[in-house]
């Protein structure tokens, strides 16, 4: 009798653990929710693959959503006016966000409690109280809550990592200044729609500051292991006021570590487009001129041969195959990896101290500002 049970148990696991990997071998049913963020060309335009499958697009622009229709070859029928439609209608187990930073707290307000994971294009939140509740309905309700930026999928960056980190190449990093811009929105062309809520104090949560700044404030969060600053202190301009009249253009963000110094210049005044970064460690420089470019050596100006870094692998090298293994359990994000929550939760305080150093011309002091 009991070989018997042992038996029955053992056959009913296998058939379980059958129906499991038969679910997550079909794509994962994701829905698209809004299309005025410019970064949604990514998934629209991604070829069609075994991991992702849109199922559903929440836009109430119907002109937008036309638009995009005829330029990708999606079915208008697929678009609705709400998430709550798109929802109750295509059952996606996960969204991908490209409204406005306010809007992303609305998304996971709805989401979160219906099991549905969530990525937002960066930052994460619009201000801290937007990013607090985030972060509190994501743990209670089980989700995963990405943030994407370009910058994750640059393979110099993680290369960079690896030979700060592993390889010990510069010793221990003393300085990083960060370059993140382009000549600004309207110059380099973005749709009406983007702009609409880029360029909007409340809606994008700043300008140059929140667009650019954030990625310094992402990727100095994952090198320096989740570390906190100390003090934050920043300077904002308004250069073009006739293009930007509610938006400074202009940002310098310089965040005072307990060994390490990080300087974030992030502007829509580049004479050209560049994300690129300078790490200074007490032996070495390394910098990653853009997504494979490196240098490294012991001098600024003698940084030895130059150094190209791999792409990243498959599953690990866009946002959407990331997103897909995270949801199905393959891949394990790491503490303060730079698409994770707690990585993201500090990158939206740094940038709410860098408001508040900026509109009252002061240093912020950390452990005062957020009541640790």
């Amino acid at each position: 009798m009991k070989i018997k049970t042992l038996c029955t148990v053992f056959f009913l696991a296998q058939m379980l653990f059958s129906l499991a990997a038969q679910n997550n071998s079909k794509p994962l049913r994701v829905g698209v929710v809004g299309l005025t963020h410019a970064h949604v060309h990514g998934i629209l335009n991604r070829p069609k693959g075994n991991d992702i499958e849109i199922v559903g697009i929440a836009e109430p622009n119907r002109d937008l959503a036309a638009r995009y229709a005829k330029q990708y070859k999606f079915d208008l029928s697929m678009v609705y006016n709400t998430i709550e439609e798109m929802v109750e209608k295509t059952k996606p187990e996960a969204v991908t966000d490209f409204s406005s930073i306010f809007n992303h707290l609305n998304t996971v307000e709805y989401c979160a409690p219906r099991g549905i994971h969530v990525m937002v294009e960066k930052p994460l939140a619009a201000n801290w109280k937007h990013a607090q509740k985030m972060v509190a309905l994501a743990k209670k309700h089980q989700i995963h809550l990405l943030t994407n930026y370009e910058t994750t999928w640059y393979g110099s960056n993680v290369k960079a990592y690896d030979l700060i980190h592993t390889q010990n190449k510069i010793g221990q990093i003393r300085k990083m200044v960060f370059h993140h811009g382009h000549p600004g929105p309207i110059e380099i062309g973005c749709n009406p729609e983007f702009l609409a809520f880029l360029t909007d104090p409340v809606l994008d949560g700043g300008g140059a500051l929140t667009d650019f700044g954030c990625y310094g404030a992402n990727l100095s969060t994952w090198f320096l292991k989740g570390e906190t600053p100390k003090t934050v202190f920043c300077s904002v301009r308004h250069i073009k006021p006739k293009l930007y009249p509610k938006v400074e253009d202009e940002a310098t963000i310089v965040l005072d570590y307990a060994n390490t110094q990080v300087i974030i210049q992030a502007s829509w005044n580049w004479p050209y487009s560049r994300k690129d970064m300078e790490v200074y460690g007490q032996s070495g420089v390394l910098e990653c001129l853009n997504g494979k470019d490196m240098l490294l050596g012991a001098k600024l100006e003698d940084r030895g041969t130059p150094l190209v870094a791999e792409a990243l692998p498959a599953g690990k090298n866009d946002p959407f195959a990331y997103f897909e293994g995270v949801v199905r359990g393959r891949i394990a994000l790491q503490p303060f990896e730079l698409s994770a929550l707690d990585n993201n939760r500090i990158v939206v305080q740094i940038l709410e101290a860098a408001k508040h150093s900026a509109a009252t011309g002061t240093v912020v002091n950390w452990k005062k500002f957020f009541k640790e």
